[in-house]
């Protein structure tokens, strides 16, 4: 059955847990200095929005904010198969914490217009709260359901199996709604043909990117700066510490009756 229209996946890029990013003076993360990587819960919500449109039709634009450099990942979106894509990217911006994050992309969504779902990841792996996929749907009055690791669309509901402590819940909701994706559902799958032709032909024709990867700004949206980056966030870092690597040794000991009266005195 093909009645969705269209479907939204938020997506971000965070720097690559091998890679030391390190921070800045005033407690966000050195972007600059770190290698670059599509956030890895993102690619479970990623999968979960090519499921809802294989399965039941549809469009899918994936969304990201971010620096000029985020648009990287939304050329990765374009290989594995969404359809078009979305890059904020404003200096305001800048120092965000979820509070004005989720501001940011609910009025990028407002922009876009009508949706049938909304995919998330269930956090990102440089801020690690999962506050901004909730934070979105209270913003845009819509259900929401957390945690979905199966999901199936009838009669303009959809019913999902949310992962829950010792078990699952089965949730049922009206679209539009938001979903954010566990990390038990499907591996993202590789990416197709026709998606890293399609990035090839951007890579040399402008015009074609312009087709396919749509970059806004804070005045394209109609976002109040004072609700943005540094600024807009009453999250306040008042401290980062580095932590050192903790390592230890281990002694081996031989023997048999000596054994414990050893022990006993390298335990005390």
């Amino acid at each position: 059955m093909s009645f969705l229209k269209n479907i939204f996946v938020l997506i971000k890029q965070v720097p690559d847990q091998g890679s030391k990013a390190g921070v800045n003076l005033d407690g966000t993360i050195d972007r600059a200095k770190a290698r670059r990587m599509l956030n890895p819960f993102d690619r479970y919500a990623l999968q979960a929005a090519l499921d809802a449109k294989k399965n039941y039709g549809g469009q899918i634009t994936a969304i990201t904010m971010g620096p000029p450099l985020a648009i990287e990942i939304l050329f990765e979106a374009l290989e594995h198969g969404v359809d078009n894509t979305i890059l904020l990217s404003d200096r305001s911006l800048a120092g965000s914490d979820t509070w004005a994050t989720s501001y940011a992309l609910k009025k990028t969504i407002n922009y876009l217009g009508e949706f049938d779902l909304i995919f998330c990841g269930l956090q990102t792996t440089d801020g690690d709260t999962a506050q901004v996929g909730s934070q979105i749907a209270e913003r845009l009055n819509i259900p929401q359901i957390t945690y979905c690791e199966d999901f199936k669309i009838e009669n303009e509901k959809i019913i999902a199996r949310r992962v829950i402590e010792g078990g699952h819940q089965t949730l049922k909701a009206p679209l539009p709604c938001l979903i954010t994706v566990a990390n038990s559902y499907k591996a993202l799958k590789y990416k197709t043909i026709h998606g890293a032709k399609l990035v090839q032909d951007i890579m040399r024709e402008e015009e074609k990117k312009n087709k396919y990867i749509k970059i806004l700004n804070i005045n394209d949206i109609k976002a109040n700066p004072d609700f943005l980056g540094i600024k807009g966030s009453p999250t306040i870092v008042s401290k980062t510490e580095k932590i050192s690597e903790i390592s230890g040794n281990c002694k081996i000991l031989k023997g048999s009756k000596e054994l414990s009266l050893e022990l006993k005195e390298i335990l005390k």
